[in-house]
């Protein structure tokens, strides 16, 4: 790397999530912000730059591969890519199941595929997938094989994803399609020297979380946080503090894994006073 370039921390999806782990793991370097959504980027790298940080922004629709490769581009212009962050995503009332499929399961699969290419030795990728994905249950292993190893531009032909009929479902197999494709890819990224895992958090107070707090399945979400062992939502510092850890030299024995960070949810879920969601969720 030339002694005038930055490391680079390219964060994918600039809400609470992404910016608490890129607060953590920036400083000194460059942090490209992309998101869907250019203002809300620019927002938050004016937040960014405010406390001390080097920024900048593009406009990036992970569904789209030259997007994809576009922002590969623009990160190389200040340095040597040293960690991904993909905290992009739609949640089950923000969108169709068609979107849901095309940004947070192809999407996602893309970023692994394209960044594992061009990482830095040393450096690190984390995937936000989410406690949903836990919740779907056992898949056969022709399912499981095919979502962590279909070729990306597959993918969404595979005939059980075409039948799914509700936003939910749809989001469910996104997020276990993510941790299914972190381990499938761990090899290749751990060949140019990178981590990359994935964490899957349970309701944490964003503004994701709280259309989902406010939305069709409002009352499955409450009690859910009502009845989980910490009995309350996370806040996206926690979530960061532990992005952080699987970043840094502390965390390189682990690659390929998915860290379920959701206050106990998922353990009531199927085996405590949650387990009636199953019949409804």
């Amino acid at each position: 790397m030339n002694a005038n370039e930055k490391e680079v921390v390219v964060l994918v999806g600039s809400g609470q999530i992404g910016q608490a782990i890129a607060r953590r793991v920036g400083s000194g370097r460059h942090i490209v912000l992309a998101d869907v959504n250019q203002g809300q980027a620019e927002r938050a790298a004016a937040v960014l730059e405010n406390t001390g940080f080097k920024t900048s922004t593009l406009a990036v629709d992970i569904s789209s591969r030259s997007s994809i490769l576009a922002l590969i581009d623009h990160a190389k212009q200040f340095g040597a890519i040293k960690f991904l962050i993909n905290a992009a995503g739609v949640s089950p009332s923000q969108a169709s199941i068609e979107t849901i499929l095309k940004v947070d399961l192809y999407g996602t699969a893309v970023l692994l595929e394209e960044f594992g290419k061009v990482i830095e030795a040393g450096g690190s990728g984390i995937i936000i997938s989410s406690q949903s994905g836990h919740r779907l249950g056992a898949l056969s292993q022709e399912e499981t094989d095919q979502l962590a190893l279909t070729p990306t531009e597959e993918l969404l032909d595979l005939p059980f994803l075409k039948t799914i009929t509700d936003t939910l479902k749809a989001y469910q197999y996104s997020k276990r399609c993510n941790v299914l494709r972190v381990m499938a890819e761990a090899t290749n990224w751990g060949k140019r020297g990178a981590t990359v895992n994935s964490i899957s958090p349970g309701i944490v107070i964003t503004p994701l979380a709280k259309d989902e707090l406010n939305g069709p399945r409002k009352d499955g979400y409450r009690k859910m946080l009502s009845l989980s062992p910490a009995g309350r939502a996370g806040t996206p510092d926690e979530i960061g503090d532990l992005a952080e850890f699987l970043m840094s030299h502390k965390g390189r024995f682990i690659s390929g894994s998915d860290i379920l960070i959701d206050g106990g949810t998922t353990a009531s879920y199927w085996f405590g006073d949650l387990q009636y969601l199953k019949e409804t969720h």
